[in-house]
């Protein structure tokens, strides 16, 4: 009977000593899907979860590799992700279609969108796009948002073709002549001056007076209504990774390149410092790093209305919220070259 007692004593207390040494509760599995495959812009995010902040935060974080804003966009708005990075005026054209997307924080605070050409193939400025091959993927935001673009540039929006052509063939197609002009984002500016030199032509989007917040982070709107806290935990790591990588990029970017093969040190870096410019402007640096502010995004919603068309309006304060934000985290200007 001893013996019995004792063996029961001892079962007992192992499964104590098991269900102390069990977590509480599981971290919240939360799926984070990107605008593309990973580069410089991205490694806050890795940063992030190699330093175990969104696990401290109570978040299992998966982040999945995009296929162009229009995807991220459409996944997010039907619940197929609770997070996701998109180019903004593209998440207010797919808003309009029914997805159901809110923003919570701002990326590119200036537009990243820019158009590059060589001008030895007789393309030296946006009045010369006409009769010309545009490559791109079909669901890049340059895409969707063209016919907005050319109204600006005062051309016609069916003067060009496009041509499908994946986010790491660009270069490759351009200098083969596969395409005359390429779009993407100004943070891999400097790849294309390195590999073209004095015959590289550009326009960002900034230039031609259209400057719409670029990549921003998304949330699905019925996953921030029933889970608010797990939205503001994820928004405030974000914003403190990205700080942190805006203080010393050095970590981030080991955390991204442990985690993503077949990237050069050397152009992310150069990378990061045209996204340090993008990430900069009057609200990130006084309101708080990601800010999105209330009258820029009419203007958003206009431009995509004007251009593009709504198919179903609607209020645009019901696509963006602060409130996730921590004032106490701000852009540091100091640390963006001039």
């Amino acid at each position: 009977m001893k013996r019995l007692q004792a063996v029961g004593s001892a079962l007992v207390l192992t499964l104590m000593l098991g269900a102390t040494a069990a977590p509480a509760h599981a971290g919240e599995a939360v799926n984070l899907i990107l605008n593309w495959t990973p580069t410089a812009d991205h490694a806050p995010y890795y940063y992030a979860k190699a330093q175990g902040w969104y696990e401290k935060a109570g978040i299992d974080l998966t982040i999945e590799t995009g296929k162009g804003s229009g995807v991220s966009a459409a996944k997010v708005g039907s619940g197929g992700s609770p997070f996701g990075v998109a180019d903004l005026a593209t998440m207010l054209v797919a808003k309009s279609k029914g997805a159901d997307t809110v923003a919570v924080m701002s990326v590119y605070a200036n537009t990243g969108q820019t158009f590059y050409w060589l001008k030895s193939y007789g393309v030296n400025g946006v009045k010369d796009f006409a009769g010309h091959k545009v490559g791109n993927p079909p669901g890049d935001a340059s895409r969707v948002m063209w016919p907005a673009f050319a109204k600006a540039a005062g051309i016609a929006p069916d003067s060009v073709g496009f041509v499908n052509v994946g986010p790491t063939a660009k270069i490759a197609a351009l200098k083969s002549h596969t395409v005359d002009i390429i779009s993407d984002f100004y943070n891999e500016h400097d790849l294309k001056v390195i590999e073209f030199g004095a015959d590289l032509g550009y326009v960002n989007w900034k230039d031609i007076g259209l400057n719409p917040y670029g990549n921003s982070l998304i949330v699905n709107g019925a996953y921030l209504q029933k889970n608010p806290k797990v939205v503001e935990e994820f928004v405030r790591v974000t914003q403190k990774a990205f700080a942190a990588c805006v203080a010393d990029v050095a970590p981030c970017l080991k955390a991204l390149l442990d985690q993503v093969s077949g990237l050069d040190q050397a152009n992310q870096e150069r990378q990061w410092e045209r996204i340090k410019f993008l990430m900069t402007d009057e609200f990130t640096t006084t309101k708080s790093l990601g800010w999105i502010d209330g009258e820029r995004m009419k203007k958003d919603y206009e431009l995509v209305q004007t251009y593009l068309g709504m198919e179903k309006p609607f209020d645009v304060t019901t696509a963006f919220t602060t409130k996730m934000l921590d004032p106490g985290i701000k852009m540091d200007a100091s640390k963006v070259k001039k």
